[in-house]
């Protein structure tokens, strides 16, 4: 088969398709959604609980100044003191690291939902391929990630320049000010920073994974011969099929010749077609068509009839009409009542049974 190219795959990815590629790991995805969405909720974190951390950080600075006036330099003592530093630090730094822990599952949950491949994270002899590597660095996906940096840095570096720009003035006075007061204009200064800065790379995200979104769909597209292929393979070989369809037809006939042995008469044209008829007093409310047949299959019935005693009448209007108006396992229709029961009956007076 000769190769295609992407203007063959002209055709939207197929469920199947699409299942394949999830479970090989290949989903729509920005990165960046998750890197902004972690900036502003540092900066959130900052806004809500900044004062508590400073002022526990501090808290913390000075118990560890009045523990170094009495620290002895020993093994044990370090240890102590580490670990104390450890733990409070843990704690003063927990809620930002918890929720920075729970935006970055929750962003890729947003964006891909729970997905878990295991062909993924297998390893690939390809990726040590040296040749494939610079193919991959050279590779129009590679520019254009490239060329998206790019302009990433360029605009969140012109908004963290303005912003900056715009509390420049305001730095020069604050150095004759208290510490706590350039602290915490600082800390508006940075925050300021990080929610003007983050806005725009959330932005950008947004961007990026429409892109992300429109590259996933177009690699995932197909060509009109693949779709054909993976028809047949759902729906099976057509040749398969018809033999397997074949096997059923003639099962389902072997079965309708065996329950003529059960009929209570069978109706000829006389030659051309034979229907069997079945009917139980008391349980049943009319007759019922076991087997029916023309030509060989008709001959067939009429032998089996024989060789097992059911009787053969010839009535060529009704044989025609149960032919063409009752499927097997159906009960005769109302109209044909009266024409059924006569054979019945002439066949029951036949065995003496009337």
């Amino acid at each position: 088969m000769p190769p295609r190219n992407d203007q063959d795959r002209t055709e939207p990815a197929t469920p199947k398709r699409r299942q394949e590629a999830r479970r090989k790991g290949q989903v729509a995805k920005s990165r960046e959604i998750s890197s902004a969405v972690v900036l502003l909720g540092s900066v959130l974190v900052l806004v809500l609980m900044g004062e508590w951390m400073v002022r526990h950080l501090l808290v913390l600075e000075s118990d560890l100044i009045r523990r170094s006036g009495a620290l002895h330099l020993t093994p044990e003592a370090l240890l102590d003191l580490g670990s104390y530093t450890t733990g409070r630090l843990v704690l003063i730094l927990a809620p930002i690291m918890g929720l920075l822990v729970v935006l970055v599952v929750g962003s890729n949950l947003a964006q891909v939902g729970l997905l878990f491949s295991w062909e993924a994270l297998s390893p690939r002899l390809s990726r040590l391929n040296p040749v494939e590597g610079l193919r991959r660095i050279l590779s129009m996906g590679a520019l254009v990630e490239l060329l998206k940096a790019f302009i990433k840095l360029a605009i969140v570096g012109a908004v963290a320049w303005l912003t900056v720009r715009s509390e420049w003035d305001e730095f020069f006075p604050l150095v004759e000010g208290e510490p706590w007061s350039v602290g915490a204009h600082m800390g508006r200064a940075i925050v300021k920073l990080g929610a003007r800065t983050g806005m725009v790379l959330l932005a950008l995200a947004a961007l990026d994974y429409l892109y992300q979104r429109w590259e996933y769909e177009r690699g995932l597209r197909m060509t009109k011969e693949e779709i054909k292929e993976e028809f047949k393979q759902q729906e099976g070989d057509p040749k398969v099929k018809g033999r397997i369809r074949q096997r059923q037809r003639e099962m389902a006939r072997r079965r309708m010749i065996a329950a003529v042995a059960e009929a209570d008469v069978v109706i000829t044209n006389p030659q051309h077609l034979a229907v069997a008829l079945h009917y139980e007093q008391g349980s049943m409310s009319a007759p019922v068509v076991v087997a029916k047949g023309a030509d060989y299959l008709a001959l067939r019935i009429r032998q089996e009839a024989r060789r097992h005693g059911v009787p053969v009448v010839e009535d060529r209007p009704l044989a025609l009409a149960l032919y063409r108006g009752v499927d097997v396992g159906d009960q005769i229709p109302v109209n044909l009542y009266k024409a059924v029961a006569e054979v019945l009956a002439y066949v029951y007076r036949q065995r003496g049974t009337s």
